[in-house]
C-alpha cells in the first residue's frame, strides 16, 4: 500500500510514500544489527562529535524541517522552528552529559570491589506519533544513540516525509549507515518487527489502545518496553492565584501545538470561590487564541492533524453537553479544513466525555471544587497520571498537594513540559517507564554487576 501526505490546513495531498517490502524490511533490520556490532564498541568522544553534528544540521536546516511539519500536520510555524530548536539541544545535552551518566557505579558489598557496568542492549524499535513529529524522535534517539544503541523508527504513516528527513539528518552528518533506520510500514507489519531478533527492545509513544497493543506483542517476545501513552493533565488553579495571569498561561496550556499533546493541560479544577472569576478570564483568553493558516507566524492554532481527530473532539464535546456541560466558548467546526476553534466547557464532572477521555484538541473542561481533599480526588479519579500543574502563591500548599497527586511529574506554576535534564513519563494508563535524563538513558542499558573477590 501507499501512505498518502495531506495537507491538514488546505485538505490537499502532498506526496505518496510506498510502503516497504518484507524484504526492504529485513535487509534494513539486518544492517540495524551489524551496525550495532560496531557502533556499541565506539568512544564517547566519536559519538559526541556525531550527534552534535546533527544537532549543528538540525538548526542550519531548521526553515526546511519546520515547513515541512507545517505542511504535513498542520504545526504552526513558529512552534515547528520552536520544536527543531528542542531536538538540537538535546542532541547538545546528551553530546555532553552522557559520558558521565554511564560511568561505572561503585557500590559497596562483600566483594573486595563491586560496580555496576552499564551496556546497550543492540536496536531498539521507537515507534513514534505524528504531534511532535521530530521532538519525539530525538528524544528517544538523542540518548540512546550515546548510549550505544541504534535506533529503528516506525513512524506515523502521516508524517513519512519528517521520518526520511530524521533518517537523511543522521546519515548526512556522518553516522554508519544502520546506526538509525526509517521503516515505511503500517500496523500490521509492527508485530514482525518487534519479534525480530534484530530487535532487542521497544518504545512507544501513542494511545492507550497502542500501548496495550505493543505491551502484550513485546512482552510475549520477551522484550522490555518503556510507554508514554496518553494524559488528561489538570491544571489546578487555587483561590490565592493571580487569575489575570493564570488565565493566559491556561490557555497556552490547553492550546500548546493546537492542543494535540499528551502534556497539554485539558482539566481545569478551580477552587470554588474563584471559579466565576477564572472561568470568564479563561474563556476570554481561549477566544482571543489565533487559529488559522499555520504558515502564518501569527497563528497560535492551526488544523487538527486528520479529519477524524477532528469528528472525535466535536464528538466528545456533544456527548458530554447532553449530560449536563455548558458550552461558554467555541465549538463550531468550519467547513475547510481539519480545523477545531478553542472551546471552554463549564459545569463538567466526572463521567463525561471531556473528562474522562483524553481530549486531543483545543477543548478544555473547567471543573469546580470545594476544598483541597475535592482538588485531589478530581484530578486522581482520571485512569491517566502523565502530568499536573498547581498554580497558587502557596508554594508550601502546592508542595503538599503535589505529593498527592497520581502522576509523573508536577509543575508548580508553570506548565507540564519535557526538559532533557528532568525524567519524563507517567502512570497509570498513561504508560510506564521513563525518557530523557539519567534515568532515561538508562533504560535500554544492561545494568551488569561486576564482583572482584580477592
Amino acid at each position: 500500500m501507499d501512505f498518502k501526505s495531506i495537507n491538514p490546513a488546505t485538505e490537499k495531498p502532498i506526496a505518496t510514500y510506498p510502503e516497504y517490502s518484507p524484504e526492504k524490511i529485513e535487509r534494513r533490520l539486518r544492517r540495524a544489527e551489524s551496525a550495532f556490532g560496531g557502533w556499541k564498541r565506539s568512544s564517547f568522544s566519536e559519538r559526541t562529535a556525531l550527534t552534535k553534528s546533527v544537532g549543528m544540521l538540525l538548526r542550519s536546516r531548521r526553515g526546511d524541517l519546520a515547513a515541512l511539519m507545517t505542511s504535513e500536520m498542520g504545526k504552526p510555524v513558529v512552534s515547528a522552528e520552536l520544536e527543531i530548536d528542542k531536538c538540537a539541544d538535546a542532541c547538545d545535552f546528551f553530546a555532553d552529559h552522557a559520558d558521565a551518566m554511564l560511568k561505572d557505579e561503585p557500590i559497596e558489598s562483600d566483594a573486595v570491589f563491586s560496580y555496576i557496568r552499564r551496556e546497550p542492549l543492540g536496536a531498539i524499535l521507537a515507534i513514534m506519533p505524528w504531534n511532535f513529529p521530530f521532538w519525539q524522535v530525538f528524544r528517544f534517539a538523542a540518548p540512546n544513540v550515546m548510549a550505544g544503541n541504534v535506533a529503528v523508527l516506525k513512524h506515523a504513516p502521516n508524517v513519512c516525509g519528517c521520518a526520511l528527513a530524521i533518517e537523511r539528518l543522521f546519515n548526512d552528518a556522518g553516522f554508519p549507515r544502520g546506526v538509525f533506520t526509517t521503516l515505511l510500514v503500517d500496523t500490521p507489519a509492527v508485530r514482525g518487527i518487534i519479534e525480530h531478533p534484530a530487535i532487542k527492545a521497544v518504545t512507544l509513544t501513542g494511545s492507550e489502545r497502542a500501548g496495550r497493543a505493543v505491551g502484550v506483542l513485546a512482552g510475549a517476545a520477551l522484550k522490555k518496553t518503556v510507554l508514554e501513552l496518553g494524559g488528561s493533565d489538570p491544571f489546578i488553579v487555587l483561590a490565592d492565584a493571580d487569575i489575570s495571569v493564570v488565565a493566559v498561561a491556561a490557555a497556552a496550556a490547553r492550546c500548546v501545538n493546537s492542543g494535540q499533546s499528551c502534556i497539554a493541560a485539558k482539566r481545569f479544577i478551580v477552587e470554588e470561590p474563584i471559579a466565576d472569576e477564572f472561568e470568564a478570564a479563561f474563556s476570554l483568553a481561549m477566544s482571543e487564541m489565533k487559529i488559522g493558516d499555520p504558515t502564518k507566524r501569527s497563528t497560535q492554532i492551526g488544523p487538527l492533524a486528520r479529519k477524524d481527530l477532528a469528528d472525535q473532539l466535536a464528538d466528545q464535546v456533544t456527548r458530554s453537553v447532553k449530560v449536563g456541560a455548558r458550552v461558554v466558548v467555541g465549538s463550531h467546526q468550519p467547513d475547510k479544513g481539519f480545523f477545531y476553534p478553542p472551546a471552554v466547557l463549564a459545569d463538567v464532572r466526572p463521567g463525561m466525555a471531556v473528562f474522562d477521555e483524553e481530549t486531543f484538541g483545543p477543548v478544555a473542561a473547567v471543573v469546580r471544587a470545594a476544598d483541597d481533599h475535592d482538588l485531589l480526588w478530581l484530578a486522581n479519579i482520571s485512569t491517566f497520571g502523565l502530568g499536573a500543574s498547581i498554580w497558587t502563591r502557596d508554594i508550601d500548599r502546592a508542595q503538599r498537594l503535589a505529593a498527592g497527586l497520581e502522576v509523573g511529574g508536577v509543575f508548580i506554576n508553570g506548565p507540564v513540559k519535557s526538559d532533557p535534564r528532568l525524567p519524563f513519563g507517567g502512570i497509570k494508563n498513561s504508560g510506564f517507564g521513563r525518557e530523557l535524563s539519567l534515568l532515561g538513558i538508562h533504560e535500554f542499558m544492561n545494568a551488569k554487576t561486576v564482583w572482584i573477590g580477592s
